[in-house]
């Protein structure tokens, strides 16, 4: 049974499961809005100090590929494979955000949610909603954090300001000539799903989800 978080819930992550191997999924959808999901892996300091460990459309995996993208799948807009075990020791906390890419604001997104699943299983998941946000632009929604142990809390702060504002508060440096991002025509990573992922997103939601509204 998955645990539900409530903004600024935080617990170990051995406390909901003994796996190290996570599938991280986001769900977050508006009215013509499009996302930006990404992960920052940040130093002691919370700042970005390796360009190499920010994980987004234009760089789907760090160096040691212990933090992948692996794109829309299982119902989620976007998902990540985090290998905790093999995180390099000056990354001590993983960010994961998602920014409005265009015009709109936060307040505009319906029901959506973080989720950390485990060998299949959905073992924790954050929901949220844009009653809770106003004019911002970004969300961050919930961290890995190195305590001693590795843990996982549930965030829930907007953002004022889009993926450049959000690179640029965690010591990031902005491309300026950056190219748009192209539409999202992501190659499945290795043919099929890695197995500590949740099955595949079929006619149904699968059984360990949320049952639909």
């Amino acid at each position: 049974m998955a645990r539900e978080f409530q903004r600024g819930h935080k617990a170990r992550i051995s406390d909901l499961t003994s796996g190290t191997d996570l599938y991280v999924g986001v769900q977050i959808s508006g009215p013509g809005l499009s996302f930006d999901i990404s992960c920052f892996g940040l130093d002691a300091d919370e700042r970005l100090s390796d360009d190499r460990y920010f994980v987004f459309f234009n760089q789907p995996k760090t160096p040691e590929e212990s933090i992948q993208l692996l794109g829309a799948q299982a119902g989620d807009t976007e998902s990540f494979r985090v290998t905790l075990d093999s995180i390099p020791q000056q990354i001590q906390k993983l960010s994961f955000t998602a920014t409005i890419d265009g015009a709109g604001q936060m307040s505009q997104v319906g029901p959506g949610y973080i989720r950390i699943v485990a060998g299949g299983e959905e073992v924790a998941r954050y929901p949220f909603s844009g009653s809770e946000f106003s004019t911002e632009r970004a969300v961050m929604l919930g961290d890995f954090y190195l305590k001693d142990v590795w843990r996982f809390a549930a965030v829930g702060q907007g953002f004022d300001g889009g993926l450049d504002a959000l690179l640029r508060n965690f010591g990031g440096e902005v491309a300026e000539d950056e190219a748009p991002a192209p539409e999202q025509t992501q190659q499945p990573q290795s043919g099929a799903a890695p197995g500590f992922a949740p099955p595949a997103q079929a006619s149904a939601p699968p059984a360990f989800g949320a049952p639909a509204a």
